[in-house]
């Protein structure tokens, strides 16, 4: 049956600012917009559509999350607050303490929040990704999976080492690397309905060799997808390349053929000019992760890798997955960080999260805008609130003065996965439940199994 969303304001495209009110969507039964037009002509020429009045309310794109790692959502109020890599004194991670089940629940913890804050697309990057891609996946959302590979002999990002040498890589575990990540490919691509890709994720440039960029490049070839790195994110990341190779993170990328437009670059905080003009030369998206970065002192220089040709898009990385919270924050660090009081405007910075992150995803024909042809991929709010009341422009009122509570229903490919309020497919009071009690349990194992380490800050 097709669906028809009555008498709303839509934000067609939030890039080009193009707002169409009191108009109403025609979904058909695939989920694909139809058609925008007056709400007599739709119903007139669909007379057995359902009907929803949504007068008054707002509709936009749903947004497109580039970049996150869902069971991280374990260690939030905690590493947000230490450097990265974590100075930490533990010498294993708390999520090396998981379950199976237990990651399941922790990643469907994370959709939840993304769910609730507008997200209706997840580019998810994780270690065994399978392991929990069918427990997201019943949330009902898009997402664009990863399995994260290195051949490094050693975790850079967890043992906190900085790379040595071209030497310190392992064929065998390249090998392993690579098999989990095809198996990924296998089992996930295309299933639900199409609602989710599988793409190639080398994880760091100082834990990949130059074989493995160029097995996953020669991959995502053949299969034709993008694929995806972590460049830049840390200052270790840049010794480690030094160390090894004597350039920079993005150099040693584009003497091994790394960098391409299909290439989702994700952080960027360090780059120098010379690297910036690399990633727009060969048109790399960007992803940035604006909040995570402002927590770790750092901002990545958003307006120079524009002018050189790179697309952005938005991500939230780890322990938060509030897209809104992301956006928003990648519109004040790049006011502070080019002292520019009026660069970028709103409509630029929901852009980054919609139409961006479908460009450098490769789905700007089914996604980031709410365009006939494309799928419903949408969220509802309702502005009739104190905080943002008077509504006189739509995009800047909620950028600046909205929360994610604001909003009430979410839509991908035409089905309501959160409705008033409501999530829809998942027992989301049984999953707060279980999440706390897994955290408190797992930290307190790591606090057992290593007596001796003080823990550096205080539980509740």
């Amino acid at each position: 049956m097709k669906t028809i969303l009555d008498d709303a304001l839509i934000v067609v495209n939030c890039d080009k600012n193009d707002i169409r009110k009191n108009l109403s969507m025609l979904i058909d039964e695939k989920g694909i917009i139809e058609n925008i037009d007056g709400k007599d002509i739709l119903k007139q020429a669909n007379p057995t559509a359902k009907t929803i009045s949504l007068k008054g309310k707002i509709l936009f794109p749903g947004f497109i999350n580039c970049h996150t790692h869902l069971t991280a959502t374990l260690n939030r109020g905690i590493l947000e607050d230490f450097t990265f890599p974590p100075s930490f004194p533990y010498p294993r991670s708390s999520n090396s303490l998981l379950s199976d089940e237990e990651n399941q629940i922790m990643a469907t913890l994370g959709v939840v929040e993304g769910i609730r804050s507008g997200t209706t697309t997840f580019l998810e990057l994780g270690r065994n990704t399978n392991i929990y891609a069918s427990s997201i996946i019943e949330t009902g959302a898009r997402f664009i999976l990863g399995e994260m590979i290195q051949d490094v002999n050693y975790n850079v990002i967890q043992a906190g080492t900085v790379l040595k040498s071209k030497d310190d890589f392992s064929e065998k575990l390249r090998e392993e690397s690579l098999e989990r990540a095809v198996r990924l490919y296998e089992e996930w691509n295309g299933k639900n309905d199409g609602k989710v890709q599988v793409i190639f994720s080398p994880a760091t440039t100082d834990s990949c060799s130059p074989e493995m960029l160029k097995r996953t490049r020669d991959l995502s070839e053949k299969l034709n997808t993008v694929y995806t790195i972590h460049l830049s994110q840390s200052k270790q990341e840049i010794i480690g390349i030094k160390n090894a190779w004597n350039e920079s993170p993005t150099e040693y990328l584009y003497k091994n053929e790394f960098l391409s437009s299909k290439l989702i670059a994700a952080h960027c905080r360090y780059v120098n000019e010379n690297e910036i003009n690399l990633l727009g030369k060969f048109s790399v998206g960007i992803s940035n992760n604006p909040a995570i970065a402002s927590r770790r002192g750092a901002a990545a220089p958003i307006r120079d890798l524009i002018d050189a040709g790179s697309q952005i898009g938005i991500g939230t990385d780890n322990m938060a997955e509030d897209m809104l919270e992301a956006a928003r924050t990648g519109y004040f660090a790049e006011r502070v960080r080019t002292n520019n009081e009026l660069i970028p405007q709103p409509e630029e910075v929901f852009g980054w999260a919609t139409t961006g992150g479908a460009k450098i995803t490769d789905n700007s024909a089914e996604l980031g805008s709410l365009e006939p042809g494309k799928n419903a991929d949408l969220f509802v709010i309702d502005p009739r609130k104190a905080h943002l009341t008077p509504n006189l422009r739509t995009q800047s009122n909620l950028l600046n003065n909205g929360i994610s509570s604001d909003i009430e229903s979410l839509m991908v490919g035409g089905k309501w996965i959160m409705y008033e309020g409501e999530i829809l497919n998942i027992n989301e009071d049984q999953l707060l439940k279980d999440a706390q009690s897994i955290s408190e349990k797992t930290w307190g194992n790591l606090k057992e199994q290593y007596p001796m380490i003080k823990m550096p800050v205080q539980l509740d």
